[in-house]
């Protein structure tokens, strides 16, 4: 105590301009480095460590956050089962509004008279309890304008049940390719479902709490309201991704041919590119109202991918554009088929992200770069009809046809039981 005293009044007339550089430099300086070192060097690690643990929780706290929340959001949203079965009439065939491999849909009223559109899943339908679970799951805590919205759903015994909004135009392909409904889709209201899409996939991308994959976008997924705003649906196979992956190995293949990109069909290589790429596929649809499976052009059968790539290359994207679109925009739906192509392309890092996407969209001055050759590309010499499968091109006209193919597809039903090589 006495040689603090000391060295107290020796220097407290004198202004230390840096009291660390002074003390280092004192008499003593190794001792006091010595201390210093002992004093400093743990509470660097423990600031060090406490801020490495803040960052920890704050990246895992949105999954815990995310997963609490829609587990109490699916409490609130269980529906008695009597309950849908009385406002379906008992399931009447008059209610029924639609079918496909995964059971019926209703209308229904629900909830003070309001009209429901309720999706019965059937036994066989390939989608079991971890499909309905996951979509439960995902939906009951997705909100955007352009996503549908879960209403309820129920779970009891052998019936599984998902209660939605209704939309009274049912689904873009019953509109696209329907010769009279077709006449309602003008380039306007086309470019307005494009951009719909690609605003709610980049929410699922980027927007909401967690990175989701749909897995199974297509025409039939995508519900149009009473504008004829688009809404995304079924989200079944969608996959739940954490912030920081940007691609995973899927252990079951799930979705639908010709939507598929090549790299998760062929090796279940799954990123938000094939999302990507299933936008792109949808992007020709509505430009062309051509089906991607394949379509007639005068005597030969067409795959839309090459057609559109074959033909904007060589200048004749008119040939693309669908006959009804008169007079509409030529610059604008040019640049879509532009835009479709590089979404398409072979090469997952050749196709852009979903923001880029909506940037290049909503931008005309945003340059567009040059789209390589499409997946599945294939060049076709024949005069007769062929139908595509799952694993490739069936012949049933002449053999005058040479097919050069990466793969074939169709898009006629989703499938979730092949396996990746």
């Amino acid at each position: 105590m006495t040689a603090w005293v000391a060295l107290f009044q020796n220097y407290q007339n004198v202004v230390i301009a840096d009291p660390v550089e002074w003390l280092l430099n004192s008499g003593k300086s190794s001792k006091l480095q010595a201390v210093i070192a002992k004093c400093v060097v743990p509470i660097v690690v423990f600031f060090g460590l406490l801020i490495f643990i803040c960052i920890y929780l704050g990246v895992r706290k949105p999954t815990k956050h995310f997963q609490s929340e829609a587990k109490a959001d699916k409490e609130s949203l269980l529906i008695n089962f009597d309950t849908i079965r009385v406002g379906t009439n008992n399931f009447s065939d008059a209610n029924k509004i639609g079918q496909g491999g995964f059971g019926r849909v209703y209308k229904g009223k629900l909830f003070n008279e309001q009209e429901v559109a309720i999706k019965r899943l059937c036994s066989i339908s390939g989608q079991g309890d971890t499909e309905f679970k996951n979509e439960v799951f995902l939906m009951s805590r997705l909100q955007h304008r352009n996503l549908v919205r879960l209403l309820g759903f129920c779970f009891e015994k052998e019936e599984r049940l998902l209660v939605y909004e209704f939309l009274p135009n049912k689904s873009l392909d019953n509109f696209l390719f329907d010769p009279i409904k077709r006449a309602h889709l003008d380039w306007k209201t086309r470019y307005k479902i494009i951009e719909g899409i690609a605003r709610g996939l980049l929410y699922l991308h980027e927007d909401s709490q967690q990175r989701i994959i749909h897995r199974d976008l297509k025409l039939s997924n995508i519900l149009l309201d009473a504008d004829l705003n688009p809404k995304i649906s079924d989200f079944g196979f969608a996959r739940l991704f954490n912030v920081d992956q940007t691609q995973v190995k899927a252990s079951k293949i799930a979705g639908t041919y010709g939507y598929m990109a090549p790299e998760y069909a062929r090796h279940g290589k799954l990123s938000t590119k094939l999302d990507v790429f299933s936008f792109g596929v949808i992007l020709l649809e509505i430009v062309s109202g051509q089906k991607n499976g394949g379509f007639r052009n005068g005597e030969n059968v067409e795959h839309l991918l090459s057609f559109a790539w074959t033909n904007w290359r060589n200048g004749r994207a008119a040939n693309i554009i669908d006959p009804t679109l008169n007079n509409a925009l030529g610059d604008e739906i040019v640049r879509c088929i532009h835009i479709g192509l590089l979404c398409v392309q072979e090469k997952v890092a050749d196709r852009p992200t979903m923001a880029s996407v909506v940037l290049m969209l909503d931008s005309h001055s945003f340059a567009l770069p040059v789209p390589l050759q499409p997946a599945y590309f294939m060049i076709t010499r024949c005069s007769s009809v062929y139908q595509f499968s799952e694993f490739g091109c069936l012949e049933t006209g002449s053999n005058e046809q040479k097919i050069d193919s990466a793969d074939a597809s169709t898009n006629e039903a989703s499938i979730s039981s092949l396996y990746p090589r």
